[in-house]
């Protein structure tokens, strides 16, 4: 979306004019001042989302932001390879916000929508919409009824997170899951088992998701990161119950004051979680001759350590050790 056309749009909304930073003045001064969100759109093949830049007046109260956004989101985008994400085959009835969750209600046409492409304008709405102020999680219904998914499930309050794609490639159709992470205690100690339901882009593996979400970080403020943030994951396969997870070397640099324990059996515990996966060997850029932090030799292959776990999950008391076998 262009600047100019972002500034004529909003200019001849009269209802929404005042929101836009500008309309009137010289457009390439204007156009990058305020606050920058990202505006998601669905790709005429309806098989991905991208977005374009918007400024809005940082001066601009939460519902006025809230309000500039849907209108952005029903408006044609500059790139003629995408359109808007709402207010064609649907509409949008109305909103409120109620203590950071923004509730957004669609008409009925939305549940015909086809479950592909739904998925792809709720990720839509929903990252662009929690971008403002104040606005932690985004519940969507039609007709005043909870919206479900393609299961018949009823589908909650969302965030940017809920929707997982592939390092910026298209988001293709969705699976839901459930995966169980592991990650510090205050003390970075022990290990804290939680849980996190989210639709991902199933063109990845449930390994690879397992493992972007520990380098995210925990969702709750009852668990702590184990991984440095930074690292960059540069594979994840599974072979014969073996899942084999490269990541850079920043993975070597420990910002968090976690023991090696805990860092190794974050990533181990939490993939061995997984159905396809018993044991876990960890390489940095392919190598597997080094050893972290002094204790972990990064040849051995990792089985799952429920003695580090303190929640209630120390009920099952199996601890596995690793095991001496090398890389294949």
């Amino acid at each position: 979306m262009s600047k100019l056309w972002k500034k004529a749009v909003f200019c001849f909304l009269p209802a929404l004019f005042f929101l836009i930073s500008g309309c009137g003045r010289n457009a390439q001064e204007e156009a990058e001042s305020g606050q920058a969100f990202e505006v998601y759109y669905i790709n005429r093949e309806e098989t991905a989302i991208s977005s374009e830049t918007v400024y809005l007046d940082e001066e601009m109260t939460q519902d006025e932001q809230i309000s500039a956004l849907l209108a952005a989101l029903q408006s044609a985008p500059e790139d003629v390879s995408l359109k808007a994400s709402a207010g064609t085959a649907f509409q949008i009835n109305g909103y409120k916000v109620d203590e950071g969750q923004l509730n957004i209600d669609v008409d009925e046409s939305y549940r015909k929508l086809p479950s592909t492409t739904e998925v792809l304008v709720r990720a839509s709405i929903v990252r662009t919409l929690v971008q403002t102020e104040g606005i932690n999680h985004v519940l969507m219904t039609v007709g005043g009824q909870s919206l479900t998914d393609s299961s018949g499930a009823a589908v909650g309050p969302m965030t940017a997170d809920t929707f997982i794609d592939n390092a910026g490639d298209a988001i293709n159709p969705y699976e839901m899951v459930t995966l169980t992470l592991y990650f510090a205690n205050e003390t970075g100690d022990r290990l804290v088992a939680t849980t996190r339901t989210l639709e991902y882009n199933s063109n990845i593996s449930v390994e690879r998701l397992v493992v972007d979400c520990l380098v995210s970080g925990p969702d709750t403020d009852q668990a702590f990161p184990t991984i440095n943030p930074n690292t960059k994951v540069l594979g994840v396969s599974t072979r014969d119950g073996i899942c084999y997870v490269n990541l850079d070397e920043t993975f070597l640099t420990q910002i968090y004051s976690v023991t090696p324990e805990v860092v190794i059996y974050s990533i181990t515990n939490s993939l061995v979680e997984l159905t396809s996966v018993n044991k876990v060997q960890i390489s940095i850029n392919g190598r597997t001759d080094l050893v972290f932090r002094e204790t972990f030799n990064l040849t051995n292959l990792y089985e799952r350590n429920l003695d580090l776990v303190g929640d209630s999950r120390e009920t099952q008391t199996e601890t596995e050790t690793p095991t001496e076998e090398g890389t294949q």
